[in-house]
């Protein structure tokens, strides 16, 4: 059974939950990550999210997200999961949102409430989608993209909408956004 980490509100490891029991209306603070790949020519890899997914099934959304298991670092969850999500290996990764947090509910009642550093990776090679995990896959220019997510334009997950607005401060080029410290991680995520 996958584990989440759960958090007191400074980042510190409080317990663990099973990842299955944790997201319901009254979620509790738990660790999380999300990546958003890129190729060469600044192309972002979105994902839709698979259909049976306990939370926003068939929703775009950036490249991978996931939890870190107990005791597992953040860069490392991040690269795991690329693995079982999408395939790909050997993903150059850089932190660039350490402390990004967001709380968002589905129509059901169903919640998320995370802290959720955001790494960039660039990619070579052609994703193959787990279909656990994803339903569909699209390279889109990420300036294009950002612009129609803030516009509202382009309808992707409540997390997406929030850590685009937040990556597009960083400057219109992916590619040569400023990396941040892992010291402003969360310390249950460094």
């Amino acid at each position: 059974m996958e584990q989440v980490v759960l958090l007191d509100e400074s980042g510190v490891a409080i317990g663990t939950a099973d990842k299955l029991s944790v997201h319901h209306a009254s979620t509790p603070l738990h660790l999380a990550f999300s990546s958003y790949l890129f190729d060469g020519a600044g192309r972002l890899l979105l994902t839709r999210r698979a259909l049976h997914k306990k939370t926003w099934p068939g929703v775009w959304t950036n490249s991978c997200c996931g939890h870190p298991a107990p005791g597992e670092a953040a860069a490392p969850a991040v690269r795991r999961r690329l693995v079982e999500e999408l395939g790909l290996e050997d993903v150059d990764l850089d932190l660039v949102l350490p402390a990004f947090r967001y709380r968002a509910e589905m129509e059901n009642g169903v919640v998320e409430n995370e802290m959720c550093p955001v790494f960039r990776g660039l990619v070579t090679g052609e994703p193959r989608p787990n279909p656990d995990e994803v339903d569909a896959v699209e390279w889109v220019p990420w300036a294009e993209f950002a612009p129609a997510v803030l516009a509202g334009a382009r309808p992707v997950s409540p997390w997406c909408v929030l850590q685009v607005a937040e990556l597009w401060e960083l400057g219109s080029d992916p590619l040569a956004w400023p990396t941040a410290s892992a010291a402003a991680l969360p310390p249950a995520a460094a």
